[in-house]
C-alpha cells in the first residue's frame, strides 16, 4: 500500500511489487484467503498472523467484517485456542506478570514500549470462559478482548495492553504439559496471591495513572472480592460481573420492549439465574438494582430472583448456618428472600419453574443442555406472556438451549438471546433472528468513555446508563426482526452511544477529569467521536539510519 513517493523516501522501491493496493483490494485478500480454512481455528490463527505483521490491516478488516470475524478472534473460537495457547505460540503479546515477580513488577512495566496505555485487560487464568483453569494459555482472551476494543470500541491500539497475572495453576494436565508457558506449580491462594495482584495494579498505575483495568476470567473465588478491594480507588471493572450484568440488562430493557413493555415494567418482572458464580450473582445484582432504581425496595427487589447452583436452589431456608455462612455476601443476598414463601434450599429447576412462575429464565451455568423440554414448556406455560430465555454460558459447547429448540418448544413465540452466536431458525414457515448477548455490545464502548473522560471510577450509575444506551440502540428495523440487540455489523455506532452515555454519566456525576469535557456547551458526542481510533494507514515516519540498523 506504499505510495510511489512514499516507497522512494523510505528506500522502498524495487522491494514491493509494482502495484500499488488499496485498503480494500488488501481487506479482499484477506477475506478471500482466511474463506478458504473450513476449521475456525486455522482460521483464528491466520487472524492473529496477521495481527501481529500489519496491525492496521488486521483492525480494519475487523471493523468491516465484524459479524463474521468477532466469533473467530473472541467467544467460541478463542476457547480453543486458548486450550492450544502452549501449543500454537509463536511471538508474545501482551505483558506477563508472574509470582516468581514479586520486587520486580515496578521495573517491568518500564519495558512495555508504549508510553500511554489506556486500556489494560488482565487475567490470571484460573476461569477462561467456560474451560475452567487453563493458566497462563488464558492470554488468548485478553488478547481478543482488546482486538474488539480497537475495532468495535474505537481505542487505539497503541493504547492497549494484554496482561496475565500467572500465580500458578491448579490444572494437574497443564502442569505436566512439557509445552506449557506459565508456571508448573499449584496457584497461590490468600494473602500471597492478593500481594501479586497488588504488586500488578501499583505498577501499572504508577507508569500511566490514567489507565483503565479491566478484569477478566477470575474464578469466583477471587473475582468479587477483587472488585470490591478496587472499585472504588481505582478506575477499573470487573467484565464477567458488571460487563456481563451490564449486558444482560440491556437484553432484558430490549426484551421487554419486544414483549411490548417499558424499562419502567422491569419491576414486574421474576427470574429464575441458573448460575451462582460470578456472572450469575453478578447480573442477577445488576438487575436487581435496576429494578430497585425502577422504584422496588431491596427486599423487593430481592424476592424476584431464583439462583440455582448444581445443588439446586439456592436458599437461606433449609440450609444450614455452616453452608450458609461460606456463601459470599452477593450470594447470601440472593438466598434470603423469595416471592414464594416455601422455596427452599435445593428445589430442583423444574420445581422452581413450576411455583414461582418466572418470566425470564437466564443461563450462566456452563451446563449445556440444562434447559430441557420439560423446563422450557413448563416455563412458557406459567409465564403469562412471551417467555424470556437467555442462556448466556460460552462457549456453544456449554449453552443450556440451543435457539432452534427454545423457538420449537415454545411454539416460536420466546424472545431469545445468548451468549455463542446461532444462526437463523425457521421454524413452522417463520425464520427468527437470535441475537447473542455479547458483552462486546458494552464494554469496547463504556471503555472508549470511562478513558475519554478520564472517570476516577466505574460507578453502577454508569454501568446502567452504559446498558439502557446499548437497548435503545436497538433500530425499528432491528426490532421487527425479532432482535434484541443491534446487529452486529452497527457495533461502532454503538460503541459510540454507550461510551457518549458513560461519559454524561461521570460528568452528571462529577466523576470526569478531563478538562475539555468540562467546558461549558462542550458537544459530548462530537468529542468521542473525535477520540475514536479508525484503522487506517499514516505516513510511516522513521529515525536517520534506520535501515542501517
Amino acid at each position: 500500500a506504499f505510495e510511489p513517493a512514499e516507497r522512494d523516501r523510505l528506500g522502498l522501491r524495487g522491494l514491493l511489487p509494482p502495484k500499488v493496493s488499496s485498503m480494500d483490494e488488501q481487506c479482499a485478500r484477506i477475506m478471500l484467503r482466511l474463506r478458504s480454512f473450513e476449521d475456525d481455528i486455522q482460521k483464528h490463527m491466520y487472524l492473529s498472523e496477521l495481527h501481529d505483521r500489519n496491525e492496521t490491516l488486521f483492525h480494519r478488516v475487523v471493523v468491516r467484517h465484524i459479524g463474521e470475524l468477532a466469533p473467530l478472534i473472541y467467544t467460541p473460537t478463542v476457547g480453543q485456542a486458548c486450550l492450544e495457547f502452549g501449543h500454537m505460540f509463536k511471538r508474545p503479546r501482551g505483558m506477563y506478570f508472574s509470582a516468581d515477580d514479586i520486587g520486580q513488577m515496578n521495573a517491568m512495566v518500564q519495558n512495555w514500549p508504549m508510553k500511554d496505555v489506556r486500556v489494560v485487560v488482565v487475567t490470571d487464568g484460573s476461569r477462561i470462559l467456560g474451560l475452567g483453569d487453563l493458566g497462563a494459555n488464558g492470554m488468548g482472551i485478553p488478547i481478543g478482548k482488546l482486538a474488539l476494543y480497537c475495532a468495535a470500541g474505537g481505542i487505539a491500539p497503541h493504547r492497549v495492553l494484554p496482561v496475565v497475572v500467572d500465580v500458578g495453576t491448579n490444572n494437574v494436565e497443564l502442569r505436566e504439559d512439557p509445552l506449557y508457558l506459565g508456571l508448573k506449580r499449584p496457584r497461590l491462594t490468600g494473602a500471597a496471591y492478593y500481594e501479586v495482584v497488588d504488586e500488578f495494579v501499583t505498577a501499572v498505575l504508577h507508569r500511566w495513572p490514567k489507565t483503565l483495568i479491566q478484569f477478566e476470567d477470575f474464578e469466583s473465588s477471587v473475582a468479587q472480592p477483587l472488585l470490591d478491594r478496587y472499585r472504588d480507588k481505582i478506575l477499573c471493572f470487573n467484565d464477567d460481573i458488571q460487563g456481563t450484568g451490564a449486558t444482560v440488562l440491556a437484553g432484558v430493557l430490549a426484551c421487554l420492549r419486544q414483549t411490548g413493555k417499558t424499562a419502567q415494567d422491569l419491576k414486574d418482572q421474576r427470574i429464575v439465574m441458573c448460575g451462582a458464580g460470578s456472572a450469575g450473582v453478578g447480573v442477577s445484582t445488576v438487575i436487581k438494582d435496576a429494578m430497585i432504581a425502577a422504584g422496588l425496595t431491596e427486599e423487593e427487589a430481592r424476592s424476584r430472583f431464583y439462583v440455582l447452583e448444581k445443588e439446586g436452589l439456592l436458599a437461606k431456608q433449609g440450609m444450614s448456618s455452616e453452608d450458609y455462612d461460606s456463601l459470599a455476601p452477593e450470594q447470601q443476598i440472593l438466598a434470603e428472600s423469595f416471592d414464594v414463601p416455601t422455596a427452599k434450599r435445593g428445589d430442583s429447576l423444574l420445581d422452581v419453574i413450576k411455583y414461582a412462575k418466572p418470566t425470564m429464565l437466564i443461563g450462566a451455568s456452563t451446563v449445556a443442555g440444562l434447559f430441557t423440554e420439560e423446563v422450557v414448556k413448563a416455563f412458557h406455560e406459567g409465564c403469562g406472556g412471551k417467555p424470556i430465555i437467555m442462556p448466556l454460558s460460552n462457549p456453544t459447547s456449554k449453552c443450556e438451549v440451543s435457539a432452534s429448540d427454545a423457538y420449537a418448544w415454545t411454539n416460536g413465540e420466546c424472545v431469545f438471546a445468548s451468549g455463542s452466536p446461532f444462526d437463523p431458525v425457521e421454524y413452522e414457515g417463520t425464520k427468527y433472528y437470535p441475537s447473542q448477548c455479547n458483552n462486546m455490545f458494552v464494554f469496547p464502548g463504556l471503555g472508549l468513555g470511562a478513558s475519554v473522560a478520564e472517570a476516577r471510577v466505574v460507578t453502577d450509575a454508569m454501568l446502567r446508563a452504559a446498558s439502557e444506551a446499548c437497548a435503545n440502540s436497538v433500530n425499528h428495523e432491528e426490532m421487527a426482526r425479532g432482535q434484541v440487540f443491534p446487529s452486529v455489523d452497527r457495533i461502532r455506532d454503538v460503541s459510540l452511544d454507550v461510551a457518549v452515555a458513560t461519559v454524561e454519566s461521570a460528568l452528571r456525576d462529577g466523576l470526569a477529569t478531563r478538562e475539555e469535557l468540562l467546558r461549558p456547551g462542550v458537544d459530548v458526542r462530537a468529542f468521542v467521536e473525535a477520540k475514536s481510533y479508525f484503522p487506517a494507514y499514516v505516513p510511516v515516519v522513521t529515525d536517520p539510519g534506520f535501515f542501517d540498523n
